[in-house]
């Protein structure tokens, strides 16, 4: 019988990012998602659900995603964060990237852990698996379990993540998204980095982006 995971959704730092915590209810071991920011409310939420946060993973590390790892990293001394190796580049200029659309930003700690295609990372009985879906970022990830997918910025409602930045890929994400995401079930619940959940299936039949 499959484990139904904790999942809670808080919007973070100055653009809205969605902070995902995913944790396992037997053992109360959990993950943080893309942190963008108001780490004293992520702990806040983190002791109300008492859950105790082992990993810390960011989709990508553009500086709204990001924005939250210092000061979690500083206050939580057993957290390893998570990021792809082809973002450390996005995480290590975040600040530059902030300044120029003008906000401000908290330098991130350098990652515990590089993570690839298809790694597993555990948080008590939750396994979560990583797939590489590069093209907003080329260090992009998913991140799936069980009927959930933690899309970043890949995927969105009706959408997909903008590829004019930096290492943006049109091509390279549509291929991504086709490859890694729309193979998985259609009543899979996408959690994506900005605005509302969808799901798969949906996607699948009205997202003009994949028509």
């Amino acid at each position: 019988m499959n484990l139904k995971p904790i999942i809670c959704s808080i919007p973070t730092g100055p653009l809205d990012v969605n902070c995902y915590i995913v944790g396992c209810p037997s053992t109360r071991e959990s993950v943080i998602i893309d942190p963008g920011g108001h780490g004293e409310r992520i702990i806040e939420t983190l002791e109300g659900l008492d859950l105790n946060p082992i990993a810390l993973i960011d989709t990508h590390g553009h500086f709204d995603h990001i924005g939250g790892n210092a000061y979690l990293m500083a206050h939580m001394d057993s957290l390893r964060l998570y990021l792809h190796a082809d973002d450390l580049h996005y995480l290590r200029n975040a600040r530059e990237h902030a300044d120029y659309w003008g906000m401000s930003f908290e330098d991130s700690p350098e990652p515990t852990n590089l993570i690839q295609d298809g790694e597993q990372i555990d948080a008590g009985k939750l396994k979560l698996k990583i797939f590489h879906t590069p093209g907003h970022s080329p260090g992009g990830i998913s991140i799936f379990i069980t009927g959930h997918v933690f899309t970043g910025d890949a995927l969105f409602e009706g959408s997909i993540g903008r590829t004019d930045l930096p290492g943006g890929n049109y091509d390279q994400l549509i291929s991504s998204i086709r490859k890694k995401l729309l193979v998985l079930p259609d009543d899979t619940i996408v959690h994506p980095g900005h605005g509302p959940e969808t799901t798969i299936g949906i996607e699948r039949r009205i997202n003009p982006f994949l028509q």
